[in-house]
């Protein structure tokens, strides 16, 4: 098969909206482990490795932050799984809609609760420590007792 043959039916199996089987998870992609493995995490936080097929490894580039669907693999210690699609964003939207998306934002609230009793900062104000100059302050500078302009 070519290699545009096999583009193409790589590309016909992402317009594939089907919901994940029973035995396949939606996970999020966490970091990138190389040689083709991607640490991901679940809804409920667990990571664990994961291997990219074959077919997908010179027509998807998986970044940190995008979601998938894998299938557990048995026989694997450090890797449990392997991916069969790639979501896009209109997947989510569709499986959103369909109450089939895992809650992954559901710790989310408790880590942007740090730091906000800080009080915004105003958008011309300088921190303190930050001096700003400008070309009349150049003109109330007495350069007649440096030593070093001789």
């Amino acid at each position: 098969m070519s290699r545009a043959a096999k583009r193409k039916h790589v590309l016909r199996e992402i317009d594939d909206y089907s919901p994940p089987t029973k035995n396949q998870q939606i996970v999020k992609v966490v970091a990138s482990k190389g040689n083709n493995l991607h640490e991901v995490e679940t809804a409920d936080k667990s990571r664990f490795l994961v291997s990219m097929p074959m077919k997908f490894r010179k027509f998807f580039w998986i970044k940190r932050g995008n979601f998938i669907v894998i299938e557990p693999i048995q026989e694997g210690v450090k890797v449990k799984g392997e991916m069969t699609r790639i979501l896009t964003n209109e997947h989510i939207k569709y499986y959103k809609q369909d109450n089939i998306w895992p809650d992954f934002d559901n710790n989310k609230k408790q880590s942007e609760g740090i730091f906000d009793n800080d009080l915004p900062m105003k958008a011309n104000s300088v921190p303190a420590m930050i001096e700003t100059y400008s070309d009349s302050d150049e003109s109330d500078i007495d350069y007649s007792n440096d030593s070093d302009c001789d």
